[in-house]
């Protein structure tokens, strides 16, 4: 699902299901050093971290019926920014990520209520998701090649026929 939101297409807006997608999959180091000026900004809770469990689905060749996969480890929250100009105007980020990492889920929550403000959204564009669209990049590639690594290349040589029976006849 993630996949799709990777590549907006030239001409396309950013939106909002873009940039929550890469939050959702960014480590919290690249978290932690884009965000850290904007760390310390008041923000109240509407959903302090919380984790739980989610059910994973899949599909058999991925268009086949759907299947209970299994469960996973989900950490999300809610957070109101506060705004000096307009406390009725503060954005609310809203972030689910994999795993029990409330500081991770915390940022990228603030990530989120930031870049919906169209003064900030260049900037965290260029130094927040662009960081991470080149990490999960790098981290594609990686398992590429890992797997490309353990490929194998099965191949049959076939016999022309009659090329082993000129042998004999000499």
């Amino acid at each position: 699902m993630f996949q799709a939101f990777d590549n907006p297409g030239p001409g396309r807006p950013l939106g909002r299901a873009h940039w929550m997608a890469l939050l959702a999959r960014a480590p919290l180091g690249l978290l932690e050093s884009a965000l850290h000026e904007h760390a310390m900004r008041p923000a109240r809770w509407l959903r302090a971290p919380e984790t739980g469990l989610m059910m994973v689905q899949g599909r058999a060749g991925g268009t086949g019926e759907r299947f209970n996969l299994g469960e996973v480890t989900v950490t999300r929250c809610a957070l109101r920014v506060a705004d000096a100009s307009d406390a009725a105007e503060a954005a609310v980020g809203v972030a689910y990520v994999l795993g029990r990492s409330h500081r991770q889920v915390q940022l990228a929550a603030l990530a989120d209520a930031l870049l919906q403000d169209p003064v900030q959204q260049p900037v965290l564009d260029a130094q927040l998701l662009e960081p991470i669209r080149n990490h999960l990049r790098n981290a594609q590639a990686e398992r590429q090649a890992r797997a490309a690594i353990t490929k194998v290349d099965f191949f049959t040589v076939a016999r022309e026929s009659g090329s082993d029976n000129d042998e004999d006849t000499e």
